[in-house]
């Protein structure tokens, strides 16, 4: 239900939503935290979002393959649990966990075309030379529907707390 604000226009219920790949690496965690601050100073939602690649299974024997896949899910979940704990840390949000079967950049794009309350896709580049990260050069090549925040993948916290 959307309520007049103090201009007399009607406001938004909808919550920004900000979506983190969450990986496990060092810049996956410096986007937590950038989209965590966020979300809390603008009253938004954040996603932790991870895939599992079924080509490491395709391979293997039905049997194998199930079990290989059940794992590879419990490990995300694991992840996941963990780096939610993190947000709820630093922003006091209880954040949304998806976990998608299929490649990163592809699962990526079909989930923001399916959930149309992502807002803000925030990564952080790689810290090494060889660039700004696999998923960074990917998207940036691609029009994409809704804004990309790029974080540095080396700020420390302090300088995390102060950009969001």
């Amino acid at each position: 239900m959307n309520e007049p604000n103090v201009t007399g226009q009607q406001s938004s219920t909808k919550r920004r939503k900000f979506l983190v790949v969450a990986d496990g690496t060092p810049e996956s965690a410096i986007a937590i935290h950038f989209a965590s601050l966020r979300a809390r100073h603008t009253n938004g939602i954040v996603t932790l979002f991870t895939a599992i690649d079924p080509g490491e299974t395709a391979q293997q024997w039905l049997g194998v393959q199930k079990i290989m896949r059940e794992e590879a899910r419990a490990e995300a979940e694991s992840l996941l649990h963990k780096l939610a704990a993190q947000v709820n840390e630093y922003a006091g949000i209880m954040p949304e966990l998806v976990i998608r079967e299929g490649r990163l950049a592809d699962e990526l794009v079909k989930f923001i075309e399916d959930d149309k309350s992502v807002a803000i896709l925030v990564l952080a580049s790689g810290t090494g030379s060889d660039g700004p990260g696999p998923l960074v050069s990917t998207l940036a090549g691609k029009g994409f529907p809704i804004p990309v925040t790029v974080v540095p993948g080396s700020l420390s916290e302090e300088a995390v707390r102060e950009l969001a």
